[in-house]
């Protein structure tokens, strides 16, 4: 996985400013050197889903530490400190998975066939299948972060950089080979049958001995466990976006950058929601 894939990766999924990434493409003429510009190749665009769940690493801890400033110094209490932990990381992916969420939503709810169901998640209002999805997403994110937060022994922030990374580890195996795009131009096009499955599976590997590592530390350092349900949110997330990946490509005839957004928001929301389980410390 090159440098290059991790600038790529970076620049789509954060709002942090990276240098270019791919290869230079020059047309030909007088001004070439004016218009010299940057395009990402497929190879590039596969190491940069490789390297989403590092991203998704780094935006949770972002998040995390959102939330335990919030929770302790500030003294906004459990609920709020989630409310603004949410909103930061929403903030860090510019609200692009909450959107691509949205108009999956929208798309699939209208029972359309393919071609007009992609027209409707073009299209940049929000119906009504959208805003419910997206309240009821955020509400069950919100409550289930807060509800780990007041169970103590730190699996609040574990639980949010859990679902971070497995929210981009589900966009890392959307775009391993043989997940065909649904349309000809776009992001979905761009990354899709980019990544090994080999890739792909040691990526998740190295997640799960994370988590694993994380409850053996917690209990052994802090003497408060995180519980086994860590590894097992991982899991139950990735399974959860692998079920709505299928169904949108079966419905829609591949992935777009719209369900790429979509599958991020599901295996976090879920993975929260698992990691938020068990006795409080």
């Amino acid at each position: 996985m090159e440098w290059n894939g991790l600038r790529l990766s970076l620049a789509l999924l954060t709002v942090i400013p990276v240098p270019p990434a791919g290869r230079r493409v020059r047309p030909a003429g007088p001004r070439a050197a004016d218009a010299a510009v940057t395009a990402p190749d497929r190879a590039t665009a596969g190491a940069a889903m490789a390297w989403a769940p590092a991203v998704g690493l780094l935006v949770g801890v972002i998040g995390a530490a959102v939330l335990l400033v919030a929770d302790r110094p500030a003294g906004a209490g459990a609920l709020t400190a989630a409310a603004l932990a949410v909103a930061s990381l929403a903030l860090l992916s510019r609200g692009l998975h909450l959107d691509g969420l949205a108009d999956l939503a929208d798309g699939l709810g209208s029972g359309r066939p393919a071609s007009a169901a992609l027209e409707i998640m073009r299209r940049s209002d929000i119906g009504p299948f959208g805003t419910i999805t997206l309240i009821l997403v955020l509400l069950i994110q919100v409550a289930a972060l807060s509800h780990a937060t007041s169970a103590g022994g730190g699996r609040g922030p574990a639980a949010l950089i859990a679902a971070a990374v497995t929210a981009r580890l589900a966009l890392t195996w959307a775009c391993r080979r043989g997940v065909p795009a649904a349309r000809s131009g776009g992001l979905g096009a761009l990354v899709a049958g980019t990544v090994r499955p080999a890739v792909a599976a040691a990526v998740t590997l190295v997640t799960l001995a994370a988590a694993a590592a994380a409850v053996v530390v917690s209990a052994a350092l802090a003497g408060e466990p995180l519980g086994w349900t860590l590894p097992l949110a991982v899991v139950t997330g990735l399974a959860a976006a692998y079920a709505v990946q299928r169904h949108a490509v079966r419905r829609l005839g591949g992935i777009t950058g719209d369900v790429l957004g979509a599958l991020a928001e599901v295996a976090g929301t879920v993975t929260l929601v698992v990691a938020a389980m068990g006795p409080r410390a």
